[in-house]
């Protein structure tokens, strides 16, 4: 079964609702982008962060359009020398390259220890846009069921504002 067809099964059997689109390889926003023009839903990004001693980890999406303040989210969860994981973690913990890195990665985090942190701003946006775990394959979800799908695989959530 491939990575998607995971995504899509676990999605399914949650009874979330969600809308696909299919494009060729996108593994840049911008590229992405172009694929999903016109439909609504708000162009997320999600980001793969360690502590230091490589230890914890967090998944964090937020608006593409927004940066992330490393020193900020450090801070608010009292882990000191946040760092973007290397690819080897990314592989080891949720089973996916760089350029393919998206909520429902931690499908393959069997240990549940990588915490997951959605923007709070998104909140307020009626449809979130992520990767299918495969970078041709653009998902359209409701917040709150992007918030089902990461409380339903053990993995501990939280909404921050960042």
């Amino acid at each position: 079964m491939s990575e998607s067809e995971k995504v899509f099964k676990r999605l399914k059997e949650l009874n979330i609702e969600y809308e696909v689109v299919n494009h060729p390889d996108a593994l840049t926003m911008e590229d992405a982008d172009r694929y999903i023009e016109g439909k609504d839903g708000v162009r997320t990004k999600t980001l793969f962060l360690s502590s230091k001693k490589g230890d914890k980890f967090y998944l964090i999406a937020l608006d593409e359009d927004k940066r992330l303040d490393i020193k900020k989210i450090s801070e608010l969860l009292g882990v000191k020398n946040l760092k973007f994981a290397s690819e080897k973690q990314l592989l080891e913990k949720i089973a996916l390259p760089i350029g393919m890195v998206s909520i429902f990665g931690i499908i393959n985090n069997r240990e549940n220890d990588v915490t997951v942190i959605l923007d709070e701003d998104m909140k307020s946006e009626s449809i979130l846009t992520f990767y299918a775990n495969d970078c041709s394959k653009t998902v359209f979800i409701e917040f709150e069921d992007a918030c089902k799908f990461v409380l339903n695989s053990g993995n501990k959530l939280l909404i921050e504002k960042l």
